[in-house]
């Protein structure tokens, strides 16, 4: 999309931390009002202040409707550097006091606290850099994409099918795909589960707006196998959630073989003959990450190369 200038040469580079800090809390609510409300100031006054920064930059920065508010692509890009401009100015006025600096943080991404297949590479960043701080922020892959895009996020982790304009991605490692079945299914003394057995389980499948691309693997295994399942008509917004639905007995699961199943009353099958194995992938922005966001990257290839994380067997390579 291309950039709409904002010409205005009496104004062109008058930029103030102010504006910049309005900005980035437009961003983060999206909303004149509510914006307002955290900077303490009348939502004209911000919107004033943003219309001022936009003709000091030169360009659009935000999209204004009668009905919502969203940032231009130059405003995306504007607010992940406003964002580090105002933390080096933060860090400036601590080092001015006297004071120590905030130790460095990385902000990750993950689906559910149930998935542990990202925890070997947090740990292995977390022992090589014991000074860095970690914050997982638990959100779907969409939401993700958004928080990685205005630098809320620095890493984001799942399966992102078709790309993402601004986000890179790297798939580290292919995990057996299973079901989750309650301890006295029938299922739980199997091996292995041929796929075609699902299609006469209740199959719960994640939240849609959460996990939309989980879903989509599950159906075309599914569809892989020549049917399409009977769906679990109940949702949850947890994998602690889905679990106990397990346990009780009203539905199957499927889920990857890291998943934390939590409760002695489920049981983790692969499903067979031919394991399907899911892609996890670490997600980060694409122009300027951050670098604690490159040292997940590299840490991921690394533990991916020596585990032999992305390795096919024979039967997935003739497929």
């Amino acid at each position: 999309m291309a950039v709409r200038p904002v010409p205005d040469p009496a104004h062109r580079g008058r930029i103030e931390l102010r504006q910049l800090r309005y900005l980035v809390t437009l961003a983060e609510e999206l909303h004149f009002g509510r914006a307002a409300a955290r900077e303490h100031i009348a939502p004209s006054a911000l919107s004033a202040q943003v219309q001022r920064l936009e003709r000091a930059v030169g360009v659009l920065l935000v999209d204004r409707t009668s009905r919502a508010v969203a940032l231009t692509e130059a405003g995306t890009r504007l607010v992940v550097e406003a964002r580090q401009i105002l933390e080096h100015v933060d860090r400036a006025a601590v080092l001015a006091q006297g004071m120590v600096p905030a130790a460095p943080t990385l902000r990750v991404g993950v689906l559910d606290e149930g998935y542990d297949a990202v925890r070997p590479v947090l740990r292995a960043v977390q022992a090589r850099h014991p000074e860095l701080e970690i914050h997982q922020v638990q959100a779907g892959v969409p939401e993700q994409c958004r928080l990685l895009a205005d630098g809320r996020l620095d890493i984001g982790v799942g399966r992102l099918p078709g790309g993402s304009p601004g986000i890179a991605a790297e798939m580290f490692r292919l995990e057996p795909l299973g079901v989750l079945v309650a301890a006295q299914h029938p299922y739980a003394d199997l091996p292995h589960v041929p796929v075609t057995r699902l299609g006469g389980e209740p199959l719960l499948l994640a939240d849609e707006e959460l996990a939309p691309e989980f879903n989509a693997f599950v159906a075309e295994v599914c569809r892989s196998a020549g049917f399409f399942p009977s769906l679990f008509p109940g949702s949850v917004q947890t994998l602690r959630a889905a679990v106990d639905l397990v346990a009780q007995g009203r539905c199957v699961l499927c889920t990857p073989a890291s998943t934390v199943a939590w409760s002695p009353e489920v049981v983790w099958r692969p499903l067979g003959p031919s394991v399907p194995r899911y892609p996890w992938s670490i997600l980060w922005r694409a122009h300027e990450p951050s670098r604690q966001a490159l040292a997940v990257v590299a840490t991921a290839r690394r533990l991916a190369a020596e585990h032999g994380w992305r390795r096919q067997t024979a039967t997935e390579k003739a497929s």
